[in-house]
């Protein structure tokens, strides 16, 4: 008798041990930065440049410095309206390709420090690493490798060049979060005088592994981004479009910066070996740089929030444009856009429905992975199945008949992305009816579908590549439709 407690006493210890024993990760995962970079979520790139006195998108490199001389420029305004509208960080445009830069580099005099504003003792950069401090954003910098106006580039003597002015970059000014590495590189140019066209094999010429080394030893925080990585990738597009089908994963070793991978940037690879997730970069205007015949081109705030759901919504990050004008100032066009979009994204996502409500699944994997862990309300935890099931359903009950129109989903993505295929339902008049079908989910996806009156959600996964891991489910009534 006293075999057969202990025997079961074991049996059941064994099964608690189990059930408090998280699902084992399951193929890449995202480091630490990474994590901190899909939680920004969405920011400002702002494009800055010779260009915007010029009136051009692409600047030859044979601009005066002289011309840069901005009337009333205020970062602190830039910072203030990041802030207001929402986003979580700057990204700027540090050095473009017409090689222009915005801090007195050591390197070159085609700088501000050529420049007439402030009597050349300006620094863009530094103004904006204060005004980023100040109201709590992010900053983070675009070095262009292509650079029309230095006279050795397309020669080894740009590498030491150009790895010089990322470590000003990365040792002058502050913590930063993200460095862009612009895929544009080699053609014609000014090149000191040489006025000619520069090809160079954008696979080999640049090394990138020596350059990554330099971000990873000044800002070990710092993602990476380029059409390769290695930390986040480029959608594939300058639409704002993400696609729906979107896995964090690439084999980065087949893709480098420059080359023609935009057919498959978008959803990336689902057997991929790394994690880089995508970043969708797009514009509040037609161009990139500032044009005063464009003030009345600028996106709707009801346009900003489509931009939101295909970015932000389909598990990317949202990187959206907003050039200072010639005063140096985010226009009032821009600005009055930005502000409202915050108002529409905050009436959005006001309440969430399923937060705190009951809900019951096919499968767990114990007390701790329970399926309440999806409308908690935390990022930390969630709801798990055994190992070996891939197809589950979890059922919110939202109590009383409600009228619903927006779902959001996040996968646990510190265990990997999982999931391949799932649907949405609604219990209406006691039938279920399908509201939504997906493939990947990822970080975060946000789905619409037209108004429904029902009582209980139900999320269907249909295939998954392990045991799936849902960290977070809301549910929205959003205004109009």
């Amino acid at each position: 008798m006293k075999k057969y407690f202990f025997t079961l006493f074991a049996a059941i210890l064994i099964t608690a041990c189990s059930e408090n024993k998280p699902p084992e990760p399951y193929g890449p995962l995202p480091s630490e930065r990474q994590l901190a970079w899909h939680d920004l979520e969405y920011y400002m790139f702002v494009h800055f440049t010779v260009n915007t006195f010029t009136d051009k998108e692409w600047g030859y490199g044979d601009e005066e410095p002289s011309v840069f001389n901005p009337s009333a420029m205020d970062c602190r305004q830039w910072a203030r309206v990041a802030h207001d509208a929402g986003m979580k960080g700057i990204i700027i445009t540090a050095k473009h390709h017409d090689g222009f830069c915005l801090w007195p580099s050591k390197y070159t005099e085609h700088s501000v420090r050529s420049s007439v504003w402030k009597d050349g003792n300006g620094d863009v950069l530094k103004e904006l690493r204060q005004a980023c401090d100040e109201f709590g954003l992010k900053m983070g910098v675009y070095l262009s490798p292509w650079d029309r106006n230095s006279p050795v580039y397309g020669t080894s003597e740009y590498l030491t060049y150009y790895r010089n002015q990322l470590r000003e970059l990365l040792t002058e000014y502050g913590e930063i979060f993200e460095v862009w590495f612009d895929g544009a590189n080699g053609g014609d140019g000014y090149y000191g005088g040489a006025r000619e066209t520069r090809r160079i094999d954008n696979r080999t010429y640049y090394e990138w592994p020596g350059t990554h080394q330099i971000v990873r030893e000044l800002q070990p925080s710092a993602v990476m981004f380029s059409d390769a990585g290695p930390d986040v990738r480029w959608v594939g597009n300058e639409r704002g479009i993400g696609s729906l089908t979107n896995w964090c994963l690439l084999k980065k070793d087949e893709l480098w910066p420059g080359g023609d991978f935009a057919k498959i940037l978008g959803a990336g690879h689902e057997d991929g070996n790394y994690w880089v997730p995508a970043e969708v970069d797009v514009s509040i205007r037609r161009g990139w740089f500032y044009h005063t015949s464009q003030d009345s081109m600028v996106r709707s705030p009801e346009n900003l929030m489509e931009l939101f759901y295909s970015s932000v919504g389909r598990n990317c990050n949202l990187l959206l444009n907003v050039p200072p004008d010639t005063r140096g100032l985010l226009h009032e066009n821009d600005v009055e856009s930005l502000i409202v979009f915050r108002k529409l994204r905050d009436k959005e996502f006001e309440t969430d429905l399923a937060k705190g409500k009951k809900a019951i699944s096919s499968d767990t994997r114990g007390r701790k992975y329970k399926p309440s862990n999806v409308t908690d309300g935390k990022t930390e935890t969630y709801w798990a199945l055994p190992d070996g099931v891939t197809d589950a359903e979890i059922t919110i009950n939202l109590g009383n008949e409600t009228e619903i129109n927006r779902i959001l989903v996040q996968e646990y993505i510190k265990l990997g992305q999982r999931v391949q295929e799932f649907e949405v339902w609604a219990l209406v008049n006691d039938e279920w009816v399908r509201l939504v079908d997906g493939t990947t989910i990822g970080y975060k996806i946000i789905r619409k579908f037209p108004v429904v009156k029902t009582s209980q959600i139900k999320l269907t996964i249909r295939r998954s590549k392990a045991s799936p891991v849902i960290s977070n489910i809301e549910i929205y009534r959003a205004p109009g439709d």
